[in-house]
């Protein structure tokens, strides 16, 4: 979440940009191209105004939000999954429904490497913070977090997180922990400085489809399409420290990069925001 925010339609194959300033529909952007539902979209970290998002229709599109215009699709080769852009924009990798990775490097054009087949079920992906980055974190089917180094994918170390899949994963601001999401409902807390589960967060009524921390690396929230509520926990506790009533399940969450904002959105439709300092759009 950047001083704009996305919103996926996947009924309508459209994205929609909104401004958590101005929350009114006619301050709000929408882009339209993809010819399947959209699955993810991830912010280009170094400038505000482009973003990438992955289609079931197998491309991967990039968007100039100030002309609200497609600036370059990359066949996949499959029907896009999940995507993650590198802290210092020089790339993207998307994950394919087939189970691939597909490195795009960003340079005068977006230019896509060949497709590299994974072992088992791979889900989401996060960067570690340096620039240029040096490790890619990689959640697996069999309940497993692939570290491989960047860029040349080899292994570094497996973390066998959870007894079922794992879903999400989120690095926190300050890279003193991951936060990794499962299909047990749990969420998982690990220390980056040895590799060792300090916490484990079980009030998650599903399946944990999305995960985030707070801009300070404090706090900690996962999104699940089941239930009707998101509980904030405390990183270094694991205390709830407060619970937001959603109208239904909110898989889709995150943070404002400066406030104590929350974004999430579900099956219901719809994008709403709440924080201690604004109310809910």
């Amino acid at each position: 979440m950047t001083r704009r925010l996305e919103a996926q339609d996947r009924i309508h194959r459209t994205l929609r940009i909104w401004n958590p300033e101005k929350p009114q529909v006619k301050n709000s952007t929408e882009l339209k191209g993809h010819a399947g539902a959209i699955e993810r979209v991830a912010w280009n970290p170094t400038k505000e105004a482009e973003l990438a998002s992955v289609s079931s229709d197998g491309t991967c599109r990039f968007w100039d939000v100030r002309s609200k215009a497609c600036t370059a699709t990359v066949q996949l080769g499959g029907e896009g999954f999940s995507i993650v852009w590198a802290p210092d924009g020089s790339a993207v990798i998307v994950g394919t429904k087939d189970d691939k990775l597909v490195l795009i490097t960003i340079l005068l054009a977006p230019q896509a490497s060949p497709a590299m087949q994974q072992p088992v079920q791979t889900n989401q992906m996060t960067f570690n913070h340096t620039h240029p980055p040096t490790h890619l974190l990689i959640t697996r089917g069999d309940g497993s977090v692939t570290i491989v180094g960047y860029p040349s994918f080899d292994p570094i170390h497996t973390l066998h997180a959870h007894t079922s899949s794992c879903l999400s994963i989120a690095l926190s601001p300050t890279a003193r922990y991951i936060a990794i999401g499962g299909s047990d409902a749990l969420i998982s807390l690990y220390d980056t400085t040895d590799w060792v589960c300090k916490r484990t967060l079980t009030s998650t009524s599903g399946a944990v489809k999305s995960v985030g921390f707070s801009f300070d690396g404090s706090f900690v929230v996962g999104g699940s399409e089941d239930g009707s509520a998101l509980e904030v926990a405390h990183v270094e506790s694991g205390e709830c420290v407060g619970k937001i009533e959603t109208p239904g399940g909110a898989g889709v969450v995150a943070w404002h990069p400066g406030r104590y904002w929350i974004a999430y959105a579900g099956e219901g439709g719809g994008l709403r925001i709440l924080g201690a300092a604004g109310g809910q759009m």
